[in-house]
């Protein structure tokens, strides 16, 4: 505890000066040390409530495994409502100025009348309610506050770590009513500006509004919950998406002994020489089960998305549970057919074939599982309302000159994909992309596929990266987009954090505390191997509290333990997946232990 105050109480570049002196094996060993990540040591029984910090201020929360930011703002929305209802007060819907929170309209006359209820409606027990005054932006917390109250049920972790509370509130704003002069209606006027219209005719007819309409981080048009609302918040915004979006994740365990049987028997056959060191380097494959804490990202922070598509080479990893209605497992044999050569181990050649997922829907969103949401995004942080997709250029710019043999396989694949654009489309590109999460179109993918098929199917055709490679969805579909009138350039808040790297450990501390990044990357393209037990363990704190609860597709923990044991192959064997392997004994003393991994792109 000493030491920690002591580190932190000195200025950044004394700590760097500090971290430096030791080798490099144990700067990552010592910065871990020294770096303490919040939450409670003990885990609290599920159904327990428990102290927690929220935004600053202790909130007594209810403790929970599988909660998410939308069933907390459903939940608080409708307890407000059910309470309203019962009373009989008259309210109205409406899509709140940060359009992540719900909100409420609630006449100024009755002010006092539902502060009352809220305290003591049975629908409300174990609810906060605070009294506050509002800003352009932000709910104050005051006693005596007459403009607003939020109410919400804090929920939390078993370790208290993330909590689901006044970020996802029900907010009931009192709107005052305003005399017509001369003979004009009189109108109601809401204490702050919100996302649609900020004064309304005082009389008006009463309507029903979808749940997305008023919270556009739930799925378009479910049509399965409607609020009471009025005609102005009951349309769809014309910046709404309503067209599916799916998600893909390549992914593999570099860990399986019959996946690393393939691979080595591939290099044999092609020739280790021939291969860039980058290309096979075991860093690539490694992984410390990044692929759950990012697939919970996803139904925590994206709801809108409507099925997620797993591709690997016939693996599976033990907590999966892939009859799962939201997931589907894709095999490379099923992607590439007669296409191609398998077995694969070039990302490259497996996202050129992304497009030909059976049932994928035209905008999806590609992952690799080093890529994380970190905090609730809509849909339209990735695609424009009217289809256009988004993408994220990065300061980095690409190298000159053409592709040689030295060049690492992602350079060499960006000099490539820079040699068609200006061939085709006589513009010539020089930035590289952000390591983010991608916004792809099928339509996209399947013409460069048209008009390149030999490009293409060569890239298809190496089983690892070769200087031939086109990198498709991470940069070439992007740049083929936006020429075709398809894709625009965004922003996206992002932080990268490399896990080799003895400052990360602070990093990821700071992220954890401030949750301010809409998506992050935690990578390691090289590690020496002293290093990787640490980043494991570091890993190994971070990513359950910023991702806490259970995603509905994971299995039980006993499921899982009894699975854990066997190798991704041999799990999705079991499950009848993949072909079956032959031609390799596996001694127990060799079977899977590391978590599994994903494939770097």
């Amino acid at each position: 505890m000493i030491a920690h105050r002591l580190y932190r109480a000195l200025p950044r570049n004394y700590r760097l000066r500090l971290v430096n002196l030791l080798p490099p094996h144990r700067r990552l060993w010592l910065v871990r040390r020294l770096t303490r990540l919040g939450g409670r040591r003990t885990s609290a029984p599920i159904g327990s409530v428990v102290p927690a910090r929220d935004a600053g201020t202790t909130v007594h929360a209810t403790v929970s495994d599988n909660a998410s930011p939308a069933s907390a703002l459903l939940r608080n929305l409708n307890a407000v409502v059910a309470a309203l209802e019962t009373a009989g007060i008259d309210y109205f819907c409406f899509r709140h100025a940060d359009e992540l929170r719900s909100a409420v309209g609630v006449a100024a006359a009755d002010r006092d009348r539902t502060i009352a209820l809220l305290h003591s409606a049975p629908e409300l027990r174990g609810a906060t309610v605070e009294q506050g005054d509002l800003t352009e932006t932000e709910f104050r917390v005051r006693r005596g506050g007459k403009r607003a109250v939020r109410v919400y049920f804090p929920v939390t972790d078993p370790h208290a770590t993330t909590v689901l509370g006044a970020g996802v509130a029900c907010e009931i704003e009192f709107w005052r009513r305003i005399k017509g002069v001369g003979g004009a209606p009189d109108m109601i006027v809401t204490p702050r500006r919100n996302a649609v219209a900020s004064e309304l005719p005082a009389v008006a007819e009463s309507v029903r509004a979808d749940a997305s309409t008023l919270l556009p981080l739930l799925p378009h048009g479910s049509g399965t919950t409607t609020y009471r609302s009025r005609p102005e918040y009951a349309g769809t915004p014309s910046d709404s998406v309503t067209f599916p979006i799916d998600v893909v994740y390549t992914w593999v365990d570099g860990s399986d002994p019959d996946w690393m049987h393939r691979k080595n028997a591939a290099l044999a056959q092609i020739g280790r020489a021939q291969i860039n060191e980058i290309a096979a380097n075991s860093s690539r494959f490694t992984s410390r089960d990044e692929l759950r804490y990012s697939l919970r990202s996803i139904v925590s922070f994206a709801p809108w998305v409507r099925r997620i598509f797993l591709v690997t080479d016939d693996q599976l990893p033990p907590w999966l549970d892939e009859s799962h209605g939201m997931v589907t497992v894709v095999s490379h044999r099923e992607l590439f057919g007669a296409t191609g050569k398998l077995p694969t181990f070039n990302s490259h050649a497996i996202e050129s074939r992304l497009h030909h997922i059976n049932g994928l829907a035209e905008h999806f969103i590609y992952f690799n599982d080093d890529m994380f949401l970190g905090r609730p995004l809509r849909a339209s942080k990735f695609f424009h309302g009217n289809g256009i997709a988004k993408f994220f250029p990065s300061s980095a710019q690409l190298a000159a000159g053409p592709p040689t043999v030295y060049d690492a396989p992602v350079t060499a694949a960006g000099k490539n994909n820079r040699s068609h654009i200006e061939e085709r489309f006589r513009r010539t590109i020089t930035q590289k992309m952000q390591h983010v999460p991608y916004a792809l179109q099928k339509s996209v993918l399947q013409e460069i596929e048209d008009k390149l098929p030999d490009e293409v199917l060569q890239t298809a055709a190496h089983q690892f990266r070769h200087p031939g490679d086109l990198s498709i969805p991470s940069s070439l579909q992007h740049y083929w987009a936006y020429h075709t009138r398809r894709a625009v350039p965004g922003t996206i808040k992002y932080t990268y954090a490399d896990l080799a790297h003895p400052s990360t450990p602070v990093q990821l501390a700071f992220l954890l505390a401030r949750r301010h990044c809409d998506v992050f990357c935690l990578n390691d393209t090289e590690s020496a191997e002293v290093a990787l037990a640490e980043q494991a363990a570091m890993l190994a704190d971070f990513l359950p509290r910023y991702f806490p609860f259970r995603a509905p597709f994971e299995l039980s923990d006993v499921d899982t333990e009894r699975l854990a044991g066997l190798s991704a192959s041999e799990i999705a064997q079991r499950r009848g997946i993949g072909a079956t392997v032959t031609g390799l004994t596996i001694p127990e003393q060799s079977r899977r232990t590391p978590a599994p991994g994903a494939i770097r792109a």
